[in-house]
């Protein structure tokens, strides 16, 4: 029986640069051997306001033909160069629904969001990134535009705060197997008693950088990301996270975000084996 090609969606809105967000999503889907999927999803609002019924149609369809060419041209050099099929798609309606409805529609491996300069991640003002999060609970991708790790570079993956299930995750194993070695773990403690609790994680050679929080924490780990020249961080999901203690996971989340020059993957929240 043939393998079925896994899915990666990436939302992206095509008002900004999504080409380094395309390259990134490109060396991922090398790696787990993934198509892609890009939407970008239009609020009708933004192309007409008072206008005839007839006049807003018209106007729709000129700058439906106008954006989908633009689509085309950002993601058909990528496609040629990496081998990985791109499909494009333009909604237009309700951003959170048509999200949904996509989701529902073709059912992606894994979600890629872009992160933008201003250090907020949303796809058109409407807290996207929170909403996916929150929403989708497969692996999710935050797309940087630097330190990126394209299709001609090599992947140097780092772990944050991982536990001793995190190499079964989906798709760890292939990244694992894929990156420089050794791979790059980062922790923040509490206190120094928590020292005494961290065991290995994965049976590949590691090298572990352990920091008791401070204001500084996150800044000081970006520090050491660049100088290792990580460029995807690992950090895991897990249920715990996202009910009883959703409002911290996601604060964390975001100061990570802002932080961290650095694309990011949460693993899924099932936590299946992904043995194969």
């Amino acid at each position: 029986m043939k393998n079925v090609k896994r899915k990666i969606l990436v939302l992206a809105d095509f008002n900004k640069s999504v080409e380094s967000i395309l390259k990134n999503t490109a060396g991922l889907a090398k790696i787990v051997d993934a198509d892609i999927d890009v939407l970008y999803v239009k609020k009708p609002t933004e192309l007409v306001e008072k206008e005839s019924q007839l006049s807003a149609m018209r106007t729709i369809n000129k700058e439906h033909f106008k954006i989908k060419k633009e689509m085309l041209i950002t993601t058909e050099p990528i496609s040629e160069a990496s081998g990985i099929n791109i499909n494009c798609s333009l909604h237009y309606g309700n951003v959170k629904n048509e999200i949904t409805q996509y989701i529902q529609e073709i059912e992606p491996d894994i979600i890629v969001l872009g992160k933008r300069k201003s250090k907020k991640i949303n796809l058109s003002g409407d807290n996207i990134a929170d909403f996916v999060i929150k929403e989708f609970s497969g692996p999710i991708m935050i797309s940087a535009d630097e330190n990126a790790f394209e299709l001609d570079k090599d992947l140097t993956l780092g772990l944050f705060n991982n536990s001793e299930d995190t190499s079964n995750l989906m798709f760890v194993k292939e990244l694992i197997n894929t990156s420089v070695k050794p791979l790059k773990s980062f922790r923040i403690v509490k206190n120094a008693k928590e020292l005494e609790e961290i065991k290995e994680t994965v049976s590949e050679p590691v090298d572990e950088y352990v920091f008791e929080y401070t204001d500084n924490t996150v800044k000081s780990i970006s520090n050491y990301m660049l100088k290792n020249n990580v460029n995807l961080l690992l950090l895991e999901r897990s249920k715990t996270n996202m009910k009883s203690k959703s409002k911290n996971f996601m604060s964390d989340l975001k100061t990570m975000m802002d932080n961290l020059n650095v694309s990011m993957l949460l693993t899924g929240v099932e936590h299946p084996d992904y043995s194969n």
